[in-house]
């Protein structure tokens, strides 16, 4: 049980670190994410029954979702439509692109099908529980992304995505093209996302088109729970908060899940708790900001 909640939680925090490049380092509200979540999933569900490796089937699923969010930034610079119609036109055609993707069915399930995981627990079935091990992976997997971010913030690219979510004319007074950063930007912070929907696939045995729905609520839930977590400016801690926002965010879902009974609530409220938790976050950051101002 509680290694399913830090499973759950790792798979959702790839998710919640491209949320965290758009809504915090670059200002960039998308909602995209809706879209290429399950994008990544149907790829990978797709191309893993046509018996192609689950490397590349990784590969193309996050190639997929970088390509997602290369088109919701060119809406936004070329035709000059607002960050977010630019990122709920994205999603909505991304449903039927999903659809055609799984050949116009909804959903694909991935039972008998070699995915990463079982061939992750057939090596290790000698010395690990199936758990056990999906958790070691994933706690590997997880790293290694958050390492890559942490080092990539620093480089001069890195640092000039900051500035551009700070300041974009100061962006361009340094002659540099904001639009093409948020071309690279939203592209790879989707790419993140539809490789979490990817993971997400195996995990649970099956890809659906409604799988995206409400992610981007999770994904901003679980960067806002984990600045609750930890106070840093440091790229490293703030990347850190994010995975482990994302841990306790699946927690608190997990707990309304299950014991939600005893005040009468059901699974379907559990959108609402999400919505309640970035509500709540809100407005205890805009309290602390008040409580700051008047001291």
């Amino acid at each position: 049980m509680i290694e399913g909640i830090f499973v759950e939680g790792l798979i959702y925090a790839i998710m919640a670190l491209g949320v965290f490049f758009t809504f915090r380092v670059l200002d960039f509200p998308d909602l995209t994410v809706d879209g290429s979540f399950p994008m990544g999933a149907v790829i990978m569900a797709a191309l893993l029954h046509k018996g192609v490796s689950p490397f590349f089937a990784l590969f193309l699923s996050f190639s997929g979702g970088v390509a997602a969010g290369c088109v919701t930034a060119a809406i936004h610079n070329k035709l000059k439509v607002p960050h977010l119609l630019a990122g709920i036109l994205t999603m909505t055609m991304l449903y039927s692109v999903n659809i055609r993707i799984l050949s116009n069915r909804a959903n694909l399930p991935l039972i008998r099908v070699d995915t990463l995981l079982t061939q992750m627990h057939e090596l290790t079935k000698a010395i690990l529980a199936p758990e056990y091990a999906s958790l070691i992976f994933f706690v590997i997997v997880v790293l290694l992304i958050k390492k890559a971010l942490d080092i990539f913030f620093i480089t001069d690219m890195g640092l000039v995505f900051g500035a551009l979510g700070n300041n974009e004319q100061m962006v361009r007074v340094q002659g540099i093209n904001p639009a093409t950063l948020k071309l690279i930007g939203v592209g790879i912070s989707n790419g993140l996302v539809a490789l979490s929907g990817a993971f997400a696939a195996q995990y649970q045995g099956f890809a659906d088109v409604n799988l995206g729905q409400g992610i981007v609520v999770s994904g901003l839930a679980s960067v806002m729970l984990g600045e609750f977590m930890l106070k840093s400016n440091k790229i490293s801690i703030l990347t850190l908060r994010v995975v482990l926002g994302a841990i306790l965010f699946k927690a608190i879902m997990f707990l309304g899940r299950y014991y939600g009974y005893y005040i009468n609530m059901t699974p379907n409220d559990l959108k609402l708790i999400a919505g309640i938790l970035i509500i709540a976050s809100l407005a205890a950051a805009n309290l602390k900001k008040i409580k700051s101002k008047g001291n």
